[in-house]
């Protein structure tokens, strides 16, 4: 086959489409949406499966993370009536030790306490995230400290009167003003600012609300700070509701000192807790590394409906090629007549309605891409905490192979039947 033949071939099939613009344009129709849509969905799956392992990461995938829960009021010593008493639950020092003592070589054993009802400053107030820390929570929880410093073992011993704020409290209780060297309070406690926290986002993974908090809100003090000014009694009281509670340990992460040991060390960090709280109503454990996995197996069946979806939309895009090109053929017959007696063979007529097919496909295909990009980069924009979009370019590539390939396969089997039709039936055809 020689270059002119060919450039020839893709002339007459580029004319014969540029004569039937708004069928050529329907015929591609199912290609172009086809590829856009699978480039969208792709992009919205990915999107939302690099979100929910971002923050899962951020968690640390060598911690196990135990966590006091208020238990149901069902399950409270007089249910709804000691709604203005205090409620003692959730994970005790006697625990702690135990766990200490359980995991002789864990990295780290880092408690949290939370305290405090309110933060203050000046005529500014927010409901008080704000625990008692030690300092190995900087490496046990993946935070940066922006600037300042964080909590020192001195601060732990001297029981200073300092905070550390997360950059939401540092915007909206310091405005106008440098957050350090100044002084806010949590209830009747004042402390002075030495650090704020690197912007974070959820520590939670998917399902945040569940998983972790907003970083960004919480303060951190030291935690013998937090036993000796505020004890284990928090008192919240907000819209005019009013909850009591006392929790001697709010949190506390075990850092297993690899990967490898995160499930054992989990699954022994479960039966301690089952025995030490049965039914394990007003504690919770919380493995990232065991959501990574989850998070990471949703993500392939995710992958798997799209790729199904993507096979039906091209397979539906493919048949509207196929019957159209179908319908061309009986309509030129007698066009195929006449260039088989002028000489034609077989294996020209079939390419010329093959290049035909193939055109329409790749120039849906090419459309479809672009609609598919922008599509995805719009609801990016627009939608951008919600649903995160991320662009791959398996999925563009992939997406525009397959329509290629689409127009060629389902484009064949007409352009044979063009040319087995036999030369003096079709000059005879009306």
């Amino acid at each position: 086959m020689n270059l002119s033949f060919l450039n020839e071939m893709i002339r007459l099939g580029l004319g014969n489409l540029l004569r039937h613009k708004l069928r050529s344009v329907l015929t591609a129709l199912g290609i172009i949406f086809g590829i856009a849509a699978v480039i969208t969905m792709v992009s919205i799956g990915k999107g939302k499966e690099r979100d929910a392992l971002e923050r899962i990461e951020r968690m640390g995938a060598k911690n196990i993370i135990i966590r006091s829960q208020r238990p149901p009021e069902s399950q409270q010593a007089g249910g709804g009536q000691q709604r203005g008493r205090s409620i003692r639950y959730g994970i005790t020092r006697a625990d702690a030790e135990v766990l200490s003592q359980s995991f002789p070589g864990a990295e780290a054993i880092v408690p949290l306490k939370e305290v405090g009802g309110q933060v203050l400053r000046n005529e500014r107030r927010q409901v008080s995230q704000a625990h008692g820390v030690t300092p190995d929570l900087l490496d046990a929880a993946r935070i940066r400290v922006a600037r300042g410093r964080y909590i020192t073992p001195d601060d732990i011993e001297q029981r200073a009167m300092v905070a550390v704020i997360g950059s939401e409290v540092a915007k909206e209780m310091f405005p106008l003003e440098d957050p350090l060297g100044q002084t806010l309070r949590i209830d009747d406690k004042t402390l002075r600012v030495v650090g704020i926290l690197a912007p974070l986002g959820l520590a939670g993974g998917a399902g945040a609300a569940q998983v972790g908090r907003d970083l960004n809100l919480d303060v951190h003090i030291p935690i013998s700070t937090a036993a000796l000014a505020f004890g284990d009694r928090v008192i919240r009281r907000t819209s005019g509701n009013f909850s009591s509670s006392e929790v001697q340990i709010s949190e506390l992460y075990i850092v297993a000192p690899t990967r490898d040991d995160v499930a054992a060390y989990a699954e022994t960090a479960r039966r301690i807790m089952e025995v030490r709280h049965p039914g394990m109503t007003d504690v919770g454990v919380i493995v990232p590394y065991e959501l990574l996995a989850e998070a990471k197996r949703e993500a392939l069946t995710w992958q798997a409906v799209l790729g199904a979806i993507a096979g039906i939309s091209l397979l539906v895009g493919g048949i509207g090629i196929m019957n159209i090109m179908l319908a061309n053929v009986t309509e030129r017959t007698r066009e195929i007549g006449i260039r088989r007696a002028l000489g034609a063979t077989r294996r020209a007529i079939t390419l010329q309605f093959l290049i035909e097919c193939s055109v329409l496909s790749v120039l849906g295909g090419l459309i479809g891409v672009a609609l598919g990009i922008s599509g995805s980069i719009a609801i990016g924009a627009v939608a951008r905490l919600n649903m995160p979009t991320y662009l791959t370019t398996w999925s563009i590539a992939l997406s525009f192979a397959v329509a290629a390939l689409t127009g060629i396969v389902f484009g064949l089997y007409p352009a044979i039947m063009a040319s087995r039709k036999d030369p003096i039936v079709a000059l005879r055809h009306d």
